[in-house]
Parts: structure tokens; C-alpha cells; sequence
């Protein structure tokens, strides 16, 4: 079995957890279980791996509370995509469509002056 005294290993991790040396570097990787990096190699201290373990308990499953929660999610009434999606090509034609109020062409602007052949203002 796994020695408790000093630091482990990839390959003690991997007995104690009985799990891959790839799942041991996704966890890693991810920054899940709490590691030490000297160089390349990388270390765990026992205390720390056997404390992250109890954090991954899981608890049992009530299946009929599952089940509920499953059911509400299902028989929740649903958006109405198609409304919502004529509602909002309606308020975009209105605001596209809907006359401003610069009291003159839509295409002139009120502080632009015109330019005289010469290039000057």
C-alpha cells in the first residue's frame, strides 16, 4: 500500500485513488486536486489528497425527489419563440420605420457645411 510519510508520487496517487496516471494529470491539469511542482516532477502530500477525497463525497440519491425535480423542469410551460420573434421584428420595423423629429430630409444633418470648390469650408 501507499506510504503516509512525505510527499507521494503520480504512481502513489494513482494506487491510493485507484485511478489512472491520465486522470491523475486531468486532475492536475485542471487545478482540481492540490499538488506541489518541483521542476517536472510533481508532488502530493497524503493529508492533502485524503482531504480533497472527502470533498468528492456524494451523497445518496432520493430517486423520487430526482424524479419531482425532473418533472417540474419538463412540464414547465415553455417560451413561445415564434411570438417572441414576431414581437421583435415588429419593434425593430417600427423603429426603423418611425419618422424622426429633425424636422427636415432624413438624409441631411443640421451642423454640416458645405464645401466650396476650392476645398475651404
Amino acid at each position: 500500500m501507499v506510504e503516509n510519510e512525505g510527499f507521494w508520487s503520480i504512481e502513489q496517487v494513482c494506487q491510493y485513488l485507484n485511478i489512472k496516471r491520465s486522470a491523475v494529470y486531468s486532475l492536475v491539469e485542471s487545478g482540481s486536486i492540490p499538488f506541489y511542482r518541483i521542476g517536472r516532477l510533481l508532488r502530493f502530500k497524503p493529508d492533502d489528497v485524503k482531504s480533497w477525497m472527502e470533498t468528492r463525497r456524494s451523497e445518496e440519491i432520493d430517486v423520487s425527489k430526482r424524479a419531482k425535480k425532473i418533472l417540474k423542469i419538463v412540464t414547465t410551460p415553455r417560451i413561445d419563440v415564434d411570438r417572441l420573434v414576431k414581437k421583435s421584428i415588429a419593434e425593430t420595423k417600427q423603429n426603423l420605420y418611425t419618422p424622426h423629429h429633425d424636422h427636415g430630409k432624413p438624409d441631411q444633418s443640421r451642423n454640416l457645411r458645405k464645401e466650396v470648390s476650392d476645398g475651404t469650408l
